[in-house]
């Protein structure tokens, strides 16, 4: 990354991190700053890639995603065509919302959004019908006590 933050651009950040609606007169208002000068901060943050995108944060229960799955997954395969085809399958299953290659004793952890625990069992059959593991396993969240797309600032 080549853009060095300030305090400014990270307070700048702190509050689009919760709000990017706001107006850039709100946000110029919050951390002082006129207008134009707020405004050209957050393009140059958006133009490093500090500022990778702007999303919408849907409530999964809301389009009848409502469950989690944590995904354990080890393999015996680390070669690159093996990966390759992993990553490509992830990339084609939405239900796969974070994928993760890990240290340790797993390999890849997934986070994954499913209707019902049925629905879960057809991602299963899909995903172990396209790549090949050793051992793979799931956890069902039960509570989600933090969740937040914030990184810490």
């Amino acid at each position: 990354m080549g853009h060095s933050l300030d305090t400014i651009d990270r307070a700048i950040l702190r509050i689009i991190q919760t709000d990017a609606t706001l107006s850039v007169d709100d946000v110029s208002d919050a951390v002082n700053l006129s207008r134009n000068a707020c405004w050209r901060r957050i393009k140059a943050l958006e133009q490093s890639g500090v500022i990778k995108g702007r999303v919408a944060l849907v409530d999964p229960a809301s389009v009848g995603v409502p469950l989690t799955a944590m995904v354990l997954i080890r393999t015996n395969a680390h070669d690159a065509d093996w990966m390759k085809r992993f990553q490509a399958t992830l990339h084609s299953f939405p239900e796969v919302v974070g994928a993760y290659r890990m240290t340790g004793d797993l390999d890849y952890v997934l986070r994954v959004r499913v209707a019902d625990v049925p629905a879960y069992d057809a991602f299963y059959k899909r995903l172990t019908s396209r790549i090949s593991v050793s051992d793979i396993s799931a956890s069902f969240v039960m509570e989600e006590i933090k969740e937040t797309t914030a990184v810490p600032l």
